[in-house]
């Protein structure tokens, strides 16, 4: 008699990784179905994803893969805080509407440009900051800035329930106490302190002349005459992209704790993390960002726009 042997079904084939990625955000401000269609002809020869960001695309890389991010603020910064620990290159195609990060570090803003960089440019490294552990790529705001950025994204995206929600909270904001140690000392009454890493954040709103380059972010208090002025800014930011030369004195640092009277509302870029105390600290990140091979210190001109 013969007896019937089961065979086991082979386990399905690993996808294997990519040594090159292009990530595209298709819901970023300027990118048509004919720059889609540029991106994937310039890039064909990487594995190309839509920007999603509840899959984690880190798996289908190899360890030190090249990552090419085309999108928006909120995309590429997603992006960035994901590889902030880690050795992959980035390279960054800023197509949004505001595009922060992207000026700061100066790239250019032609798309064609951006392509030729991400090409032929060097890996060269940043600086990230971090608050109470969690990284931010352009600001930490305490206090009532924190909410004008947000105010500032629902105006810009015209929606109006979120937009009454923001600007009642901004009516609520009071002055507070504020202590600092580490790298600077001090204390005083503020309604907002500002802790960044760009020149502008937000609806573009100039914050500073800091650049992700530099090693150290900077410091300033208050932004703003009062908090009608500061949520005008961000208003009037959002919807026409006008900006008043106010930027208060900054002062760089590496390391600051802040404790409040009361406890504050924090800020990491525009997401809310927790209430004060909270710890901020400038930090040389693992990841490297591609820019141009013969790239010169300069100052962003993020600011003046």
């Amino acid at each position: 008699m013969t007896r019937a042997t089961r065979t086991k079904p082979a386990p399905p084939a690993k996808r294997a990784r990519a040594s090159r990625l292009l990530i595209i955000s298709t819901g970023a401000g300027s990118i048509t179905p004919e720059i889609d269609r540029k991106l994937r002809e310039q890039f064909a020869d990487h594995l190309i994803v839509d920007f999603d960001p509840k899959e984690d695309f880190t798996k289908l890389l190899t360890p030190q893969a090249r990552v090419v991010v085309a999108g928006g603020d909120g995309s590429i910064e997603f992006v960035v805080r994901k590889l902030a620990d880690t050795k992959h290159p980035l390279g960054i195609l800023s197509l949004g509407t505001f595009n922060n990060f992207a000026l700061s570090i100066g790239l250019p803003t032609d798309l064609d440009r951006q392509i030729q960089v991400v090409k032929t440019g060097v890996p060269r490294p940043i600086t990230l900051g971090r608050v109470n552990g969690r990284v931010f790529i352009e600001a930490c705001a305490v206090g009532l800035f924190g909410e004008t950025i947000a105010l500032g994204e629902s105006a810009k995206d015209r929606e109006y329930g979120a937009f009454i929600k923001d600007l009642r909270s901004v009516a609520r904001a009071k002055r507070f106490k504020y202590e600092l140690e580490g790298d600077l000392t001090g204390n005083g009454v503020a309604m907002s302190l500002l802790f960044t890493n760009t020149a502008s954040t937000g609806a573009r709103l100039p914050v500073g002349e800091g650049m992700p380059t530099d090693p150290y972010l900077e410091f300033s208090v208050h932004a703003g005459k009062s908090r009608t002025d500061i949520a005008t800014r961000a208003v009037v930011s959002a919807l026409l992209l006008k900006h008043k030369d106010d930027v208060a004195q900054v002062f760089k640092f590496r390391k600051l704790t802040v404790t409040t009277t009361p406890k504050v509302k924090t800020y990491a870029d525009n997401k809310l993390i927790g209430p004060t105390p909270a710890t901020v600290t400038a930090e040389a990140s693992a990841l490297k960002v591609i820019l141009p091979r013969a790239a010169r210190k300069k100052r962003s001109s993020a600011a003046a726009a």
